[in-house]
């Protein structure tokens, strides 16, 4: 591994050295990797066009980050910007300088990377949606292959711009942003099959969000009593990240898995909630969806914007998880609800 580990570690460099003016584009892939940005700027552009994908698209990117958290606690993976100063693989030589950045200094296990893997995942979700909506408009076979192949070229190209810009910003290995991106894929494709997501009951929702939760603690409980430290990151990244304001406690696994958690809570509450039920009916138009989108998106930079102290683990978790479920409520059930009371007003005004 050590040799694996020096690999990434040359090919880190020479990306930081050969490739610093695309510093600004290697922010981006990861900024558009993190799921923040599927929850918060793609679900609900696609829930009010393509419901069934986006309902896709949340199970996939939970399921999967929950997953990924579990194989980190397993593989026990190193990250860049800490290995370098650890490791004996350079003997008495000095061991090669690398960068770090805002985003390097992440408190996880590096393996397998989650921005790689969620954006693997939701990329996959989009791209085989796109794919299923000519085939529903018959699209012609000549303009049918030809939009297959730019779709997942364009797929290939934007993740692995996301898997440079993990590398370049010393956060993973190459192998861990690889493992990430097949595991991504597999996920999406595992769970594209399964039909019971698009009308699961809030009881399954419910007990889902309870059974990974509860799985999560109880696997880190478990090995924490055999005298496993799953959160033997955290030091280091304290230790070897040059500045103490880039650790973030928010890349924690367990303020990830309550984010997550949050999220697919708060799908469910929206889908069951009497709001959605009394507006999914209604106002199928062109002009009110494009109105939902353009409100949700709005109201959702908002809330983006409400940040809470760390100080306090209990209510930073509390609050991490509301708000994930506030984000989903707000496209799915209040902003149609609310846009259907004021078209109801103006038209009793006309009347």
């Amino acid at each position: 591994m050590d040799l694996l580990h020096s690999w990434g570690v040359e090919l880190a460099v020479h990306l930081q050295t050969g490739y610093s003016s695309y510093k600004s584009v290697f922010d981006l892939a990861s900024a558009v990797a993190d799921l923040h940005f599927a929850f918060f700027c793609l679900f609900p552009v696609w829930f009010h066009l393509r419901r069934d994908t986006a309902l896709r698209l949340i199970w996939v990117a939970v399921i999967g980050d929950w997953l990924n958290l579990v194989l980190k606690w397993v593989l026990f993976g190193e990250r860049p910007y800490w290995w370098v100063h650890e490791t004996r693989f350079y003997g008495a030589g000095a061991p090669p300088v690398l960068q770090q950045f805002p985003i390097t200094c992440e408190t996880g296990p590096g393996s397998p990377s989650g921005h790689a893997m969620g954006a693997a995942g939701v990329w996959y979700v989009m791209v085989t949606a796109l794919l299923s909506v000519a085939t529903e408009k018959r699209c012609p076979p000549l303009l049918y292959r030809f939009m297959q192949m730019a779709l997942w070229t364009v797929m290939v190209l934007v993740l692995l711009l996301v898997c440079m810009s993990r590398v370049y910003m010393a956060a993973h290995f190459p192998h861990q942003v690889v493992a990430g991106v097949f595991t991504g894929v597999l996920v999406a494709e595992v769970l594209s099959k399964k039909k019971w997501i698009y009308s699961a009951s809030m009881s399954r929702y419910f007990y889902t969000t309870l059974f990974l939760t509860c799985f999560a603690v109880g696997f880190y409980l478990l090995l924490k009593v055999l005298g496993v430290d799953l959160l033997w990151t955290l030091e280091k990244a304290q230790r070897w990240c040059v500045r103490p304001e880039w650790v973030h406690l928010d890349t924690t696994p367990f303020a990830s898995l309550l984010r997550n958690m949050g999220t697919l809570f708060g799908l469910g509450l929206g889908l069951h909630s009497p709001l959605y039920t009394e507006t999914k009916k209604r106002n199928a138009s062109v002009p009110f969806r494009m109105g939902c989108v353009t409100a949700s998106l709005f109201l959702l930079q908002l809330l983006d914007r409400w940040t809470f102290s760390s100080e306090r683990l209990v209510a930073f978790y509390v609050l991490s998880f509301s708000k994930s479920a506030v984000a989903l409520l707000i496209p799915t059930a209040v902003v149609p609800w609310a846009l259907c009371r004021v078209l109801r007003a103006e038209e009793d005004k006309r009347w």
